[in-house]
């Protein structure tokens, strides 16, 4: 498939307005302008779209699930992209803006919204200022604001910089965060789709969902459902990081397996070293094995295999990892990254923490597999939000497929695998 989310990110000044005029921008905003909301909702929903951020939840159904009784309504764009080895976002947001505006307009006009939101992260200080300015540029041009070409509808975009919390993600949490309180996440139910921003209904979704709506609106839900497998069309951006060759986002559809975009596009596992494993959707996702490389890198194909697409973020592992210090690296993220609010989270992931950094230092017993296993099972399941599924999955899946490295560190009173860049690693780093 050729690319078409990112068919121009490479070419200078893809990021102005006066560029993506040229390649058809705006379009989808103009035909959607003489539609129906419902009509738009309907399309989104004949498509298929299903949420790019993790979940993979069905975009039309979530848009009409918001409650059309009260004003005002809101779209808030989850551009708090943190997930460890996902950075498909910020790339969209850098190279492409103005896809994601028009969506965001599309968006609010399907669910008679006046006011969109990009909720951006933290860190992403540059992007921000990129996006302010096509902002800008489409204001100018009459594309945002009072009665958008004539149209009688109106809109506002605006740019919302996070204070750096990976909790902002969770879309309640998010909201939250949009208020001005700290991002930890509500209770459930209500739903944002009934009682969001404000109070308000608001339909929360990612970058990468929004950036697909005008190529549904332009070009139709057929040709976009028979870009891919089953329930999974459209176009859709992997990252593919750690060891390999070519790191990068690469788009295609979801036909593609695992291996095409490891040994393909990313070029394969660098200095020709052996495949150990495989995270295929962010760190918080089950790891899979090599022999398991075939699958599709679909929603329900990697579901299938045991594990979950997420958000499409896939880090490579050869077989240098020592799989405790795996988990011991993601549990220091998860650790300080808890929101605090939930007592299983906030305790257990320090807990978790401080027993894997005990069995890397090789100062471990038998006991403490056990109790990792236990106190993974008092934390999953039993938080607010997936916070703490994610937090304890490093642990459970390097448990289930590598005992044997976690009981050598015991036995041997040190890590095993003779890995050079350990010997670069400072004192104390991990």
């Amino acid at each position: 498939m050729d690319p078409i989310l990112t068919k121009h990110v490479r070419e200078p000044n893809s990021f102005t307005l006066d560029f993506y005029l040229q390649h058809n921008g705006y379009e989808a905003l103009k035909k959607a302008l003489t539609l129906k909301p419902d009509q738009i909702i309907e399309m989104v929903k004949a498509s298929g779209l299903r949420g790019r951020g993790g979940a993979g939840f069905p975009t039309g159904m979530k848009w009409q699930f918001v409650d059309k009784k009260i004003e005002p309504r809101y779209i808030a764009c989850n551009a708090d992209e943190s997930e460890p080895g996902t950075f498909k976002d910020h790339l969209l947001m850098e190279r492409n803006p103005h896809l994601l505006i028009e969506g965001c307009a599309v968006g609010c006009y399907a669910i008679g919204a006046r006011v969109a939101y990009i909720y951006i992260r933290g860190e992403f200080f540059h992007v921000q200022r990129i996006l302010e300015r096509a902002i800008d540029e489409a204001y100018a041009k009459g594309l945002l604001g009072k009665n958008i070409l004539g149209s009688g509808f109106d809109c506002d975009v605006y740019v919302h910089r996070g204070a750096g919390a990976y909790e902002a993600g969770e879309e309640t949490a998010l909201l939250e965060s949009l208020e001005g309180k700290r991002a930890q996440p509500r209770n459930k139910p209500p739903f944002p789709a009934i009682v969001g921003l404000y109070g308000k209904p608001t339909a929360v979704n990612n970058v990468e969902t929004l950036c697909n709506v005008p190529l549904i609106v332009s070009r139709g839900p057929e040709w976009y459902v028979g870009l891919g497998p089953e329930k999974n069309g459209g176009p859709k951006l992997y990252c593919v990081s750690g060891h390999v060759r070519r790191p990068g986002v690469f788009e295609a559809s979801m036909n593609i397996t695992l291996r095409e975009l490891i040994e393909g596009h990313a070029g394969g596992v660098r200095d020709g070293r052996t495949l150990k494993a495989v995270i295929p959707g962010g760190s918080s996702v089950p790891i899979l094995l090599p022999d398991q490389l075939d699958t599709q890198a679909s929603f329900d194909a990697v579901q299938k295999a045991g594990s979950l697409l997420g958000s499409a973020a896939i880090i490579v592992l050869d077989d240098t990892t020592c799989m405790v210090w795996l988990a011991e690296n993601l549990l220091h993220f998860y650790r300080h990254e808890s929101c605090g609010k939930c007592t299983p989270c906030r305790e257990g992931t320090d807990w978790l923490h401080k027993i894997l950094r005990k069995i890397e230092r090789g100062e471990g017993q038998m006991r403490d597999l056990d109790l990792l296993s236990n106190i993974s099972a008092n934390i999953a399941g039993k938080t607010l939000c997936a916070f703490g599924d994610a937090a304890v999955t490093p642990v459970v899946t390097t448990l289930k497929h590598f005992r044997h490295e976690y009981e050598a560190h015991i036995k041997e009173g040190r890590c095993t695998l003779s890995a050079d860049w350990r010997a670069r690693q400072p004192v104390g780093a991990h």
